[in-house]
């Protein structure tokens, strides 16, 4: 399970430690595409596939359907750590975060998220404000 916040910096020529508390889960080849909220999502190959399979069975005829696939699938890359555990962003992901120098990794369960820390630090402060309305509307959802 992938959990936990670390901060770190990319360096001049796009490159990001991934934690080594990241690795293991991650492996050392893994999927980052553009993530919601305006974050990047890195998946294991594994859980990459799971949500590959749930993709394909969406409908075709749904115009929701097809612009997901394609704004998932268009910026998705396969990334191989280097021996530092460092990955290089693509320019189009660290433009759709906003990565600049300060970045903060997240583990959310079956993936991560790379945040720029300016996002990160407004989105948890949104969340924050309102977390305790937020778990008493997910009760209905068995929490």
């Amino acid at each position: 399970m992938l959990m936990g916040e670390f901060h770190h910096s990319i360096d001049a020529k796009g490159r990001l430690i991934i934690p080594a508390k990241f690795r293991a889960d991650l492996g050392s080849d893994f999927v980052l595409t553009r993530g919601m909220d305006g974050c990047l999502f890195g998946y294991p190959m594994s859980q990459w596939q799971k949500l590959q399979t749930q993709i394909e069975a969406l409908p075709l005829t749904k115009k929701d359907a097809r612009t997901f696939s394609r704004f998932l699938y268009s910026a998705a890359t396969e990334c191989e750590l280097d021996k530092q555990g460092r990955v290089n962003i693509p320019k189009p992901l660290s433009q759709h975060a906003g990565l600049d120098k300060a970045c903060v990794l997240v583990g959310v369960s079956d993936r991560i998220e790379v945040w720029s820390e300016e996002r990160w630090t407004s989105f948890t402060a949104s969340a924050e404000d309102s977390f305790d309305d937020i778990s008493e509307n997910l009760t209905d959802f068995g929490l």
